[in-house]
Order: structure tokens, then sequence, then C-alpha cells
């Protein structure tokens, strides 16, 4: 049986990254594929308790994490992300579509937050054991406008209410990653209304996956 595909949606707050996820998954699903949709943190039974902690909801949720803290967590959700759900579905010939993946925690906690590049590299090697995505599309929106979305959206978390400079190191931080993977990762124009960055994704996962 061959592998499913492995798809990871990146960006800032108010991207639209778990919209485009659904439309993606539906228009994937259209075309006849056996599509899993995820999301990080979270996406397993351990990894959705860790993202309650480092969302800030509930009791446990606390104001700031020590970086390198913040970090080690992120990567012992996506631990088990990888194991329980997007691994095993990947070898049973299912396309995995992710909202946030190990991205986030690079333009987050090392651009964002400065923690040591070092320290990503170590804990992405223990964690993922190779795993990459064959595709990531990195929505670009500027943070003003994101976090404007977000506010709309009557939902907040802990990220959305750090400063500004902190999410134009992030914005920073993703646009780096892109042009270092161009392989790997497709720059989208977020701005545009959902059916438009919808269209836009399409034509990339067609042309990179062949789907």
């Amino acid at each position: 049986m061959a592998r499913g595909r492995f798809i990871t949606l990146e960006g800032g707050e108010g991207a639209g990254k778990s919209t485009q996820a659904r439309l993606l998954e539906a228009a994937l699903t259209a075309e006849g594929r056996r599509v899993l949709r995820t999301r990080e943190p979270g996406g397993a039974p351990g990894a959705e308790a860790i993202r309650g902690v480092l969302l800030g909801q509930g009791p446990q949720g606390i104001a700031q994490w020590d970086g390198i803290a913040e970090c080690m967590l992120h990567f012992a959700a996506r631990r088990e992300h990888v194991v329980r759900t997007i691994r095993p579905a990947l070898e049973a010939g299912t396309w995995v579509v992710c909202d946030r993946f190990a991205d986030s925690t690079m333009a987050y906690q090392v651009f964002g937050q400065g923690v040591p590049r070092a320290v990503f590299d170590a804990l992405a090697a223990v964690a993922l054991e190779g795993l990459a995505p064959d595709l990531t599309l990195v929505l670009d929106i500027g943070p003003a406008e994101g976090l404007a979305r977000a506010a709309a959206r009557g939902e907040t978390n802990r990220y959305e209410a750090l400063d500004p400079d902190f999410h134009e190191r992030v914005r920073a931080g993703f646009r780096a990653i892109a042009a270092a993977e161009p392989a790997r990762c497709a720059m989208v124009d977020a701005t545009a209304a959902p059916e438009g960055v919808a269209a836009e994704i399409m034509k990339v996962v067609r042309a990179r996956l062949g789907a």
C-alpha cells in the first residue's frame, strides 16, 4: 500500500489555518482520497491534554512559560501526535492534513521566544525520528490583521495576548523557514477571501503532490 502524503498548514494567529485545513480536507476527499485532518498542539488524547496547558485554557493555564520548557511541552505533545495518529495514518495510505506542526515551534519558540536552535533540533530528533511534511503551506498575513481576525472569532488563547513585536518575529520566522526550504514550503497570501486562498492552496497541492 502506498504511503499517504503529509500536508501541514502554518502561519501566525488569524491566518485562517483551521478554515483552510477543513476546505483542503473536503477538496481532497471529493477527489476520492482518504484524508485525516488533525491539529497541533493536539491530535491525540495526551497531546490534547497538553494543549489545554499550553494555550492557557482552564485553571492550568499560566501567563508565561520559560521558553525551553514551553518548547519541550510542544514536542511532548507532538511525539504523542506522531506516534498515535500521524504515522499510523500515513502508513495506512491516508493523507494527513495538519493545522500546525514543527514549523510553528520553530517560529514561535525559536524566533519568537529566543529558544536556541540547538534545543529545537535535539527535541525534534527525538520526537520526530526524521518525519517531515511532504508539503508545508505557509499562510502569510500581517500580525495586526491576523490578530484582529482572531479577536473577531471571540475566542482567544495565550499567544494572541503577547506583544506585537513577538508576532512580528513569528511572521519573520515563518518567512525564513519557507525561504530556507523552498522544495517543501509554499508561501500563500492569506489576506484574500477564504475561497480564493483555498483555490490557491489546491493549485499548489496539485503542482507539488499531483493531487
